[in-house]
């Protein structure tokens, strides 16, 4: 029944004008035959082989050790495309194979004749295969074969080149060892400080094959092109999109040239269109139906006749008072898109309509500028979010993008050793969808070309498929308000700075000229830079870089911070003064509930067991040594870190003290990084005017340590909560200098106008006993801050007759901003808690009825940093009662705290009961729960 019922499909669907080849039967084998298993498209090899049941689930374990044998082998996927090749291509004209990406050094044959050989994952291939397709051609092999090399074993054969340039001491090698910087791959595919080592490859992106045919007539209607639909289609379209670009920027802008907030704007489109048929006069008309807005025609090319797809024009003016600006979601109006419509009149009997939806914002730096006003950046960092694209879920993605609106963030960096992300599912075979999210949610998105902490050769054969690489992905992206720079690269500035000094080849490096050429010549509407993190330029144009020009003080360009001594981890003077500082970060433990996902022995289950410790690849290996003989260094920075600051985890249940120990790692991450937002926040009423912190990093590619704020399922780690108040538009922050016992409190805000409010001081005894208490008044200019209190020497800090053991502080801002109360909340102990007194809180949970709200008392002392867990299976955000994202507080005991828990149905794989939640604070480090 099951065979009937797969012919049945396969003769229902090879009618589609867009055939999708994930319906056809895959084949995956090995280069010797030894392994030869069902496969699927879009997927990669460890996928399928997981499917079959010839790996386990690679995150378990070791298993990116024992898994490495599929780097070093070859694989081939084949398909039989006889149904197709029977039925679909009668009426055809013209068939294409499209490829939206291949994963990575791929050689495709068709019906047993070679179509192309393709280095490069960031591309997408469009292959005109009328010839081997076509009735008239097609002979006994109907076969689609796609043959991968080992990308590790490509990497070492080109690397030995004679016209190799080669940089010794390891050209940023983290595991496998000197290619990755040869291959346009993800770089992390070969092993980061956060990440395993798979180099994965396959069809790793939707597949098509599409015929057009030159009969065709009528009105059609496409997707957002290019189209990746999830099922073949049977609409007999006239022509196939194969990229477009829609650019909106204004009148006499460019990257030199700032723009002009009162000219017109320009809404510049360009579409590379496939067609059998010829049209002689088509026109191309846009419109926005919400605005009343309509375009006058545009006459296009001759379109059809040719093998390459025809490149098409049009560039509308509208006036800059009609449509409203697109802002991130924290500044003015928010974000505001239209529905583009774009219709192209083929001929008096056949047109074709699509929608693009963008919006209308400027850009520019060097701080970032939206719509003609400098704001305050405040975000994270994004890596791939796992190590195998082709599974990536549209669910997961949507909620670590909203857990960093949530969390107060308007900026994520797309970091440049990952993957050019998506504009969404259904457009370039995207998978998932990013930009999209980030135009709805009004997150900026800070893009990056795929260069990271290497010197990239500059061959002749790298350029040739970097070239198309880069156009591609701009083009896509122009459409996105969200997006706000391209950037060349990641942290490569400084290694080229050192090289150039230290070998005598050492303009071995990705041009400088050539990434920024590329760019500006695809787009007006947002900046380039030559990476992150840079000091920036010279000139514009001509485009000059400062590299070591820079002045003192770091307050060109932007830069970043890594310190693991955990002793200096308040230190200010060890903070960069900066304009923007791009990467800041600590590592710490996922949580006892991640670890349960992928640890299966009970042993395993312990801080430097040998398995936790293999997850930790800080610092990187530099090979392809196993287990890390560097890991008991990352784990040493950690033990200090909550040795020195926290009360040191140690119970008689070893589960709890494992699970204590991974929560204080957070606990410290949180801290350290909290102390660097106030400061680097504080820095916009500096002379360095810092308008810009993105920490070091938001989501997790596995279960292991890592900089992360959201764990690998998506569940929140401490610092996500943390962040929720650090970023908030007016907050309230302590700076304690320990050096001469200073105290200042601080209101910051992020305002575009003078906003005014009261800060309340008020000390605690851990006993929960209040001690003394101050109102003061503030007024913050716009994007500023103010000094409501500062004081120096202990003894007139403190509460009369009080030890800094013995004491905490407890800070409360309230403000007026549009209408609405913002609130703020912080915590200040003079003294490292490893040495405050403290009290069994005695904490006491009672569960609503019927839903997941939580009130939470302290009956005894105060309970600092309590936490309340949801269990394992479940995805989800607390919120207090104002909705504001609530966990890791202080519990002053008569003074309770009601959360609720906000269930993602999505991510979750069953709906908990109100028992299940686990309440921890500092007391449980030391104490049985």
């Amino acid at each position: 029944m099951r065979v009937l019922l797969l012919l049945a499909l396969l003769v229902y669907h090879v009618s589609a004008k867009i055939f999708n080849l994930a319906e056809l039967e895959w084949t995956l084998k090995n280069q010797n035959g030894s392994v030869v298993v069902p496969a699927t498209v879009p997927s990669q090899v460890h996928l399928d082989l997981t499917r079959a049941g010839v790996i386990t689930e690679p995150l378990l374990e070791i298993n990116d050790f024992t898994e490495r044998w599929i780097v070093y082998d070859n694989w081939t996927y084949t398909a039989d495309l006889k149904s197709f090749l029977n039925a679909e291509t009668k009426e055809a004209a013209k068939v294409l194979l499209v490829f939206y990406g291949l994963d990575t050094i791929a050689n495709i044959t068709l019906n047993g004749h070679p179509v192309a050989w393709t280095n490069n994952q960031f591309r997408q291939y469009v292959f005109d295969v009328s010839d081997l397709v076509l009735p008239d051609h097609v002979g006994g092999n109907s076969n689609l074969t796609v043959y991968f090399e080992s990308a590790y074993k490509y990497g070492q054969n080109v690397s030995s080149r004679p016209d190799a340039e080669i940089v010794p001491g390891g050209n940023g090698d983290f595991e496998f060892p000197g290619v990755r910087h040869w291959i346009r791959k993800v770089q992390s595919d070969f092993g980061w400080d956060w990440g395993p080592a798979f180099v994965p490859s396959g069809i790793y992106k939707p597949a098509y094959l599409i015929s057009l045919s030159n009969t065709t007539s009528g009105s059609f209607e496409l997707g957002t092109p290019p189209v990746s639909p999830a099922e073949s289609t049977t609409t007999p379209d006239p022509i196939f999109i194969e990229e477009s670009s829609l650019d909106i920027y204004k009148v006499g802008e460019s990257f030199s040239v700032p723009p002009d907030e009162h000219a017109d704007w320009v809404v510049n489109i360009s579409l590379a269109i496939h067609s059998a048929s010829r049209f002689d006069t088509p026109v191309l008309t846009l419109a926005i139906d919400e605005l009343n807005l309509k375009s006058p025609e545009f006459d296009l090319p001759v379109l059809g006749g040719s093998q390459e797809p025809t490149w098409v024009n049009a560039t509308w003016t509208i006036p800059d008072s009609i449509p409203q600006r697109w802002y991130p979601h924290d500044l003015a109006t928010g974000p505001k898109l239209y529905n583009f419509t774009v219709t192209l009149q083929l001929s008096s009997s056949t047109a074709v309509k699509f929608n693009v939806r963008s919006g209308f914002r400027t850009v520019q730096l060097w701080h970032f500028n939206i719509n003609g006003k400098e704001f305050y950046s405040k975000g994270t960092n994004i890596i791939p979010f796992d190590p195998f694209y082709a599974r990536v879920s549209p669910e997961k993605v949507k909620w670590i993008l909203e857990s960093a609106a949530l969390s107060g963030q308007n900026m994520l960096r797309i970091w440049g050793g990952g993957t050019y992300q998506p504009s969404s599912r259904g457009v370039a075979g995207g998978v998932y969808d990013f930009y999209d999210i980030c135009d709805e949610l009004g997150i900026l998105a800070w893009s990056e070309f795929i260069f990271s902490d290497a010197l990239y050769p500059i061959n002749d054969f790298m350029l040739d498929t970097i070239d198309p690489e880069v156009r591609q992905n701009v083009r896509r992206v122009n459409r996105h308000p969200s997006n706000v720079q391209w950037a060349g690269g990641n942290e490569i500035e400084g290694i080229v700075t050192s090289v150039n000094q230290s070998l005598p080849n050492g303009t071995v490096y990705l041009d400088e000229d050539f990434l920024h050429d590329i760019a500006v010549s695809e787009t007006r509407s947002v900046a380039y830079t030559d990476c992150s993190t840079t000091k920036g330029v010279l000139s514009l144009d001509p485009y000059v870089l400062r590299f070591n020009n820079g002045t003192p003080g770091d307050i060109y360009g932007n830069s970043e911070r890594y310190n693991y001594d955990p002793s200096q981890a308040f230190n200010y003077d060890t903070f960069p003064v900066s304009r923007f500082v791009n990467e800041f970060g600590y590592h710490s433990m996922p949580s006892f509930y991640s670890w349960e996902e992928v640890l299966t022995s009970p042993d395993d289950f312990s801080f430097n067991s040998t398995v936790v410790m293999s997850r930790d690849h800080h610092p990187p290996a530099g090979g392809l040594a196993f287990p890390n003989p560097n890991a008991p260094e990352g784990q040493g920075e950690m033990t200090r870190a909550v040795q020195l600051w926290l009360p040191t985890p140690n119970t008689t249940d070893t589960n709890q003290t494992f699970a204590q120990w991974c929560w204080s790692t957070q606990i410290f991450q949180s801290m350290t990084m909290l102390s660097e937002i106030a400061w680097y926040r504080r820095g916009a009423g500096k002379p360095e005017n810092n308008l810009g912190a993105l920490v070091w990093q938001l989501n997790d590619i596995w279960q292991g340590v890592s900089w992360s704020s959201v764990e690998y399922s998506g569940r929140w780690k401490v610092l996500n909560y943390g962040m929720a108040g650090a970023f908030e538009e007016v907050n309230v922050n302590a700076f304690w200098t320990a050096e001469n016992e200073t105290l200042e409190v601080v209101v910051t805000s992020d305002r575009w106008e003078e906003v005014g409010g009261s800060v309340q001081l008020t000390w605690y005894d851990w006993h929960g006993k209040e001690l003394v208490s101050s109102t003061h008044k503030f007024v913050v200019p716009a994007l500023n801050n103010s000094v409501v209190f500062s004081a120096s020497g202990l003894d007139l800090i403190l509460p009369v007759g009080k030890t800094a053991s013995e004491v905490w502080l407890l800070l409360n801002s309230t403000a007026s901003v549009d209408g609405r109360t913002v609130t703020s909340e912080q915590y200040f102990t003079p003294t490292s808690l490893s040495n405050a007194t403290l009290i069994d809180p005695e904490i006491n949970v009672t569960r609503g009825s019927g839903d997941l709200t939580f009130t939470l008392n302290a009956r005894g002392g105060v309970a600092p940093w309590t936490w309340i867990d949801h269990p394992s299976g479940t995805v989800g955000v607390f919120v207090d009662q104002a909705g504001k994202p609530s966990n890791g507080f202080y519990l002053v005991p008569e003074v309770p705290r009601l959360v609720k828990f906000i269930l993602n149905a999505e991510l979750s794989t069953r709906v908990p009961s109100a028992e299940e939640f686990i309440v921890r604070s500092l007391w449980n480090n030391t104490h049985n729960v």
